[in-house]
């Protein structure tokens, strides 16, 4: 996986330019779309990043409507709009069946420079070994009545996603927070967990991780669901994702919902161990397992 940036980076960095654009020529989206060969939902999605125009002559006519005329502004723009309507790296990897809300999602965090990962009940995806992942697919299936093959596409596509952080090129920054109880849940057999362990502590390793144990205590705070916070840098909205109980996956870049996610996670690191106690803690989870 390339570490420049995906279409739907693209499209979410020309959508708030576009919105800049617009605010700054004094107008609202229904003026904006006036006469144009498109509505107001058509450029409320294009701001949002959800969408690209269909074509690069709606793009102009915007632009000419906010006064902008520099050539090389516009080409720049245009360009934009072009790598946003490309093809996403993860396609023909197997995205049959891909959980509501993933395809954006998936844009998102390979844009991004930095994730913050936590999950209360497993290990957090990005962080899971193939077998891991499989073991946790095979438990879920009977609750979610997923098929086989959902399970092995969607182990293929998260073990193609980690390969953001272990790249040579500009990996992802990652930090995670793992709460004991999570990590003591026994997922497969013996070892499946013993090869997770190891796995945790080479990522500890590297200088692009940060991994925090959150032990299981009366006085730490810690959240009721999975938390996913995406630094995206270069201008670009950060972004938080958390599945839902209806099998669908929510994103947001709402500053209301990025600032609780954030003092969440900060609530957690707060009361986590610091990082050199992390392969520590793991070697002796990894004694303790019996065959």
């Amino acid at each position: 996986m390339a570490a420049k940036p995906q279409p739907t980076a693209r499209r979410i960095g020309l959508g708030h330019e576009l919105r800049q654009h617009r605010k700054a020529a004094e107008l609202t989206i229904a003026q904006a779309v006036e006469g144009m060969p498109f509505d107001n939902n058509t450029l409320q999605r294009v701001e949002a990043g959800w969408k690209s125009f269909r074509q690069i002559a709606h793009l102009k006519l915007l632009l000419e409507r906010y006064g902008v005329t520099d050539d090389d502004e516009i080409d720049r723009l245009v360009a934009l709009q072009r790598d946003g309507a490309s093809r996403e790296w993860w396609t023909g990897v197997g995205t049959t069946n891909l959980l509501s809300g993933m395809q954006r999602f998936l844009g998102v965090e390979s844009a991004a420079r930095e994730i913050r990962l936590f999950h209360p009940t497993v290990i957090p995806g990005l962080l899971q070994t193939e077998s891991y992942a499989k073991a946790v697919h095979e438990l879920t299936k009977p609750i979610d009545e997923t098929t086989t093959e959902f399970g092995q596409k969607s182990v293929q596509l998260r073990m193609k996603r980690r390969e953001a952080i272990t790249r040579d090129d500009d990996p992802v920054k990652m930090w995670g927070v793992l709460y004991e109880p999570a990590l003591r849940y026994p997922i497969g057999d013996a070892d499946v967990m013993r090869e997770q362990y190891a796995e945790l502590i080479k990522l500890a390793a590297l200088e692009n991780v940060t991994l925090q144990i959150l032990p299981q205590t009366e006085s730490s705070y810690v959240a009721y669901h999975d938390v996913n916070i995406m630094v995206l840098g270069e201008g670009l909205p950060t972004t938080v994702q958390t599945d839902t109980a209806w099998f669908t996956v929510a994103v947001s870049d709402k500053p209301r919902d990025v600032g609780r996610f954030s003092r969440m996670f900060d609530a957690m690191v707060a009361g986590a161990q610091p990082p050199g106690y992390t392969p520590k803690f793991l070697h002796q989870l990894a004694r303790k397992i019996t065959p």
